[in-house]
């Protein structure tokens, strides 16, 4: 799974580099490509009655986001996608991930990388639509439009995120294991009875078999042995003030070119120790990328 994970964070990070030189090759700049608001999720704990909350597979694909008239990646750069594929999305604004099934992360971005709207791999992805930014009423009222809108598109590349109620958290459990064992990476459950606000918010939540948190890049630490000449970890900082080295997970690609200092990464780890810090840290990603 480690090895899957690291594939995928330097996947990411290219996907970024390439999108940012496509960007600065038109002229254009971070600036010219405003992130989409989006809501964002918490993580799911014991204390949290489930059958309150819609709860979907968590998708390992590329959250997109279509404002009626273009689509564009989190971090507001634009998807080269085909003309027949965006032809088909209705002209209201949808939150959701581009996804060609479970483990295919890595043949998606290289398909998003290569920035070729004529690439046949794009008859294989899926736009899951989960949400309607900006929409009234709660999120159940939500759940049936986005399945009316995909009903009436009549394509199979818009297909609505599964959503089902379970009963407790003994049925949220089984319902996890089940998706986990399966290749998927854990579940999301969003209150029914919420509406729909951008940013972090209780009212969607995450449970996968991790954790995964923010920090800012402080220095490089140079590395040792077969690192030497390289870095060998990355001395970051959490909102919080804490302090630590995060060096697994890195490829030696980023060790010869690891994120700048002042940038936001992503990492995952197991639990905190009892000093609040993370036990087994592990590099996923820059923060800025899709």
């Amino acid at each position: 799974m480690y090895k899957q994970m690291l594939n995928r964070s330097i996947l990411r990070f290219l996907l970024g580099l390439l999108l940012a030189g496509a960007g600065a090759a038109c002229g254009s700049t971070g600036g010219d490509f405003p992130a989409p608001p989006a809501m964002l999720a918490e993580r799911y704990h014991d204390g949290i009655d489930p059958a309150d909350y819609w709860v979907s597979e968590k998708l390992d694909g590329v959250r997109a986001h279509w404002n009626g008239s273009r689509l564009r990646l989190r971090s507001g750069q634009p998807v080269a996608a085909p003309g027949w594929f965006v032809a088909a999305l209705p002209a209201v604004v949808l939150d959701g991930e581009l996804w060609m099934g479970r483990r295919s992360f890595d043949r998606l971005s290289g398909l998003i990388r290569r920035n070729a709207p004529d690439d046949p791999g794009w008859r294989e992805v899926r736009y899951m639509v989960f949400e309607l930014p900006g929409a009234e009423g709660d999120f159940s009222t939500r759940v049936q439009q986005l399945r009316e809108l995909a009903e009436r598109a009549a394509v199979p590349w818009l297909q609505a995120v599964p959503q089902t109620r379970v009963a407790d958290r003994r049925a949220l459990q089984r319902r996890f294991e089940e998706v986990v064992r399966g290749g998927g990476e854990g579940l999301m459950l969003h209150r029914a009875s919420a509406r729909w606000i951008p940013g972090r918010s209780s009212a969607l939540l995450k449970l996968t078999p991790w954790h995964d948190a923010e920090a800012r890049v402080l220095a490089h630490l140079p590395g040792k042995g077969r690192l030497h000449g390289m870095t060998g970890s990355l001395l970051v900082e959490t909102p919080d003030g804490r302090r630590f080295r995060l060096g697994s997970g890195l490829s030696d690609a980023l060790r010869r070119s690891p994120p700048p200092p002042g940038t936001l990464v992503t990492y995952r780890y197991r639990e905190l120790t009892p000093a609040g810090l993370p036990r087994f840290p592990r590099y996923l990603r820059m923060r800025d990328l899709p």
